[in-house]
């Protein structure tokens, strides 16, 4: 099926583009084989540039939950952009979004729109640094929050000590200010916040781990680290950029019935288009400028063709019982995945929460990056290589997750689970 366009656009892209690509996962490294180039796409598929047709999970990372060009969402960028494409100055469109998001969000006073995901984070980091007056982040190992410097860093030496740069360019003193603890260990978090008392300006979290793959909390774990950060006077973040309208209208929040002081949104509010957010308490999002003291702008932030898809984006999710869609989407795919592998005796643990899900070539249990790095990568890529023969668009990397969206038909998912009976079996036969 795959052929020779998509090999020599990525050997010309390679002579213009560091690695021959703009975000490094696109080049395909973690399975082994050169990235295929899409030409378009629609629904819940996508096309190359050799004329393959793939059904798609991968979603523009989490983006299209509507699927690929809604023609409600085109219609909304076509009449934005007939407008004008960008002013840098205020919008109705911005304030609409910003009223969604509150509404959508109990923890949600007040909204602050900006361009993506890594700049959501790291002005939450910002403010909850100035808001409490301290400096240290606690974060988990294996939650990507954007490259960002105090982000882009790997756990020191021993438990719930200062981290260290996982990245060329981040200078060791400001990987210190961040602490890395394992996802889902109550033990540490409590052993981080003990040495550390006082010390601690926030804790950054995914409330579903989604970067090193789909990693749910355990039972009582997001409550713990609520309940440490109020104890402390530190703020609680959570990194929703890909939960946020994906698990619920509310995100993981609503889901888990948890509140952050700080919640950081991105993919799915932007309807495909560069738009993220960054909201809280009216207390904390005053010290932002030009209300208050912390100084954070962004020329493209709220751009009007942005806020017109992500409106459109939103009033879909609305308007739809799309949730309960997602979920039995979703379920028929795991259920249909996890048959297959005990066909095929192949050990493989699905995670799934909502509409996001993983999985893992193990026998036990992922309940944390350690987990995950443990698992039989070698079948993982296998794996991909073979469902992408037969059409099926996974991410290319084993840490990554799958995304069901509402263009996801009951058909898409039969083919989807008898290519992954094909794939399994052709794992062994190798």
């Amino acid at each position: 099926m795959r052929d020779t366009k998509s090999a020599e656009a990525f050997s010309e892209a390679g002579n213009f583009l560091p690695g021959g690509v703009n975000s490094p996962v696109r080049a395909f490294g973690g399975v082994d084989i050169g990235p295929i180039f899409i030409e378009r796409a629609s629904g819940s598929k996508i096309y190359d540039i050799d004329g393959n047709e793939y059904t798609d999970y991968v979603g523009s990372w989490g983006a299209m939950i509507v699927g690929h060009a809604h023609p409600k969402v085109l219609k909304a960028i076509q009449t934005a952009a007939q407008k004008g494409t960008s002013f840098g100055a205020p919008t109705l469109a911005e304030t609409e979004l910003a009223e969604r998001i509150v509404a959508a969000f109990d923890s949600i006073e007040k909204v602050r729109l900006v361009s993506s995901g890594t700049e959501a984070v790291m002005t939450a980091v910002r403010l909850a640094r100035a808001y409490t007056k301290k400096d240290l982040i606690i974060k988990m190992a294996g939650c990507y929050h954007g490259h960002s410097d105090s982000l882009l860093v790997a756990a020191g030496s021993g438990l719930a000590e200062a981290a260290i740069p996982s990245s060329a360019g981040v200078p060791g003193p400001i990987a210190k200010l961040t602490v890395v603890i394992p996802y889902n260990d109550i033990d540490a978090a409590e052993t981080a916040f003990r040495i550390h008392k006082g010390k601690i300006a926030a804790v950054l979290a995914e409330p579903v781990a989604a970067n090193m793959g789909v990693v749910p909390p355990v039972d009582g774990y997001l409550q713990t680290l609520r309940n440490l950060c109020d104890a402390d006077d530190a703020l609680l973040i959570f990194d929703e950029v890909i939960t946020g309208f994906r698990l619920a209208p509310g995100g993981a929040q609503q889901l888990f019935n948890i509140k952050a002081d700080i919640t950081c949104l991105g993919k799915i509010m932007g309807g495909g288009l560069p738009a993220a957010a960054l909201g809280a308490r009216v207390d904390i999002m005053a010290l932002l400028a030009p209300a208050g003291p912390v100084y954070q702008a962004g020329t493209l932030s709220g751009n009007p063709i942005a806020t017109a898809a992500a409106n459109a984006t939103l009033d879909i999710l609305t308007k739809q019982d799309c949730y309960q869609k997602l979920e039995s989407s979703a379920a028929l795919l795991q259920a249909g995945l996890a048959d297959a592998a005990r066909g095929a005796n192949i050990p493989v643990a699905i995670n799934r929460v909502g509409s996001i899900m993983s999985c893992f070539f193990t026998e036990r249990k992922v309940r944390n990056f350690a987990d995950v790095r443990s698992t039989n990568i070698k079948q993982f890529k296998k794996f991909f290589a073979e469902m992408l023969e037969h059409g099926i668009y996974l991410a290319p990397s084993a840490y990554e997750a799958m995304f069901v969206s509402l263009a996801h038909s009951q058909q898409d998912i039969e083919k989807t689970i008898e290519a992954a009976k094909n794939s399994f079996q052709m794992i062994i036969d190798k």
